[in-house]
């Protein structure tokens, strides 16, 4: 291709990078109408990603203006999700993507990258308990709420049973208030296919009936095979009623956070875009999930741009939805929770995003926590940081990155999972 340097690549921590000219754009694609670059398929992926080192000297990740940040749990091995009981307890899931045995020169690089940046490695298998009694913001008692897991994400608490989102399914649990341990075996409701894009993000219906659940792709699109893919790239719906399972969307790549938007009642996600078309392209998104709604992967991205890397399918590409806000490329976008009216000052209602930050582009993007807010029930103009400073500024180390996100218990804070940082940073007032 004429645009690459004379096939030239760097040296990153360790990692090779493949260099192009021009290959990041001055603005990210962000918000309703982005400007997303032409697609610009890599021969060598990039991959760049700044070493985990975490936290020392007294230093927090930095807040906005109007906020302050104070570790309310710390200690953690790898924390990633979140879930806030009725009665203030928080609940953290602890693991970590696992990896078999690479097989290709690309894989090994790739491995050797997470790792550096402990994202890949042993998992704890766990759901830690941690309890504020005197409310002061800390948390000061912990429990092993649940351990002997797979790869737990999401949970959710409806009607005295705990349900908890491993990789390969969903496990029902009796919950009594105020227990800090989960006992007997569970009961197995779902079954998914593990491996992949393995997180498996929980949300309960607000009357209780449904469970949602994220599954994301194998593959970044469909490389080996749509039969492999079958079952993923999808939101599932569980009727907890009847236990009938299905596909609710389709199309999503790797759909991970959940939240509802309680003016309108919908659901909406945020998604995980694929790879190997350039810095900006496509962008991470957020939108709205409509029942039986397609939404064009991996035939096709954003506003039906077909993605010539796949076998064509035109019928497939006529009925994609278009995302409904961009959140700029590879932002790895994963966290998602709804912020009511008063909660952080200076903050209106909205929807909160942690993003992870990106492994795969020459300009590192996300590594923040970010708010969009919505009027009407729909995005309402650009995003605002709530939480950065978790990178360093000449990109090469991460103290911190950011995952799930969840209101606090006392309704006036913000809870972030740092799975680098292994601590639980709370945003408030300041």
């Amino acid at each position: 291709m004429a645009d690459w340097i004379g096939k030239a690549a760097e040296m990153v921590g360790g990692v090779m990078v493949a260099l192009r000219r021009g290959a990041t754009p001055a603005e990210q694609a962000v918000g309703t109408r982005p400007a997303i670059p032409e697609a610009r398929p890599q021969r060598v992926m990039t991959l760049k990603m700044p070493t985990a080192v975490g936290w020392s000297g007294g230093r927090t990740p930095r807040a906005a203006e109007g906020l302050a940040v104070n570790a309310f749990a710390e200690g953690l091995e790898h924390p990633r999700w979140l879930e806030v009981l009725p009665n203030g307890d928080v609940l953290v899931a602890e693991s970590r993507e696992q990896a078999g045995e690479p097989e290709s020169l690309f894989d090994r690089a790739k491995h050797a990258t997470m790792r550096r940046a402990s994202a890949l490695g042993p998992s704890a298998n766990r759901i830690s308990l941690w309890r504020d009694a005197d409310g002061d913001g800390r948390a000061e008692d912990r429990h092993v709420f649940r351990d002997g897991l797979n790869q737990p994400f999401g949970m959710a608490l409806v009607d005295g049973r705990f349900y908890v989102g491993n990789t390969d399914g969903v496990v029902a649990f009796d919950y009594r208030e105020g227990a800090t341990r989960l006992e007997g075996p569970g009961e197995r409701l779902a079954r998914f296919k593990p491996g992949g894009h393995w997180t498996r993000s929980l949300l309960a219906s607000p009357d209780g009936r449904r469970l949602y659940a994220g599954v994301g792709s194998l593959t970044n699109i469909a490389d080996e095979g749509l039969e492999a893919e079958a079952g993923r790239a999808s939101i599932w719906e569980l009727d907890l009623t009847t236990g009938a399972a299905r596909e609710y969307a389709t199309g999503l790549r790797n759909a991970v956070g959940l939240a509802f938007e309680p003016e309108t009642g919908a659901l909406w996600t945020v998604v995980n875009e694929r790879d190997g078309l350039g810095d900006e392209t496509p962008p991470d998104y957020l939108t709205s999930v409509r029942e039986g709604g397609f939404y064009g992967w991996p035939w096709c991205y954003w506003d039906r741009v077909v993605d010539d890397r796949v076998p064509p399918n035109p019928e497939a590409v006529a009925r994609a939805i278009t995302p409904d806000y961009a959140l700029g490329g590879h932002t790895a976008s994963l966290g998602l929770c709804w912020l009511p009216e008063g909660v952080l000052p200076g903050y209106g209602a909205g929807m909160v995003i942690g993003q992870h930050g990106s492994w795969n582009r020459a300009k590192l993007s996300g590594y923040r926590v970010i708010h969009v807010p919505f009027a009407g029930g729909r995005p309402a103009g650009p995003p605002r940081d709530i939480l950065d400073g978790f990178l360093s500024p000449d990109e090469r180390e991460a103290w911190g990155r950011p995952v799930g996100v969840a209101v606090g218990p006392d309704g006036r804070s913000l809870l972030v999972a740092d799975d680098v940082g292994n601590a639980v940073w709370r945003v408030s007032g300041a």
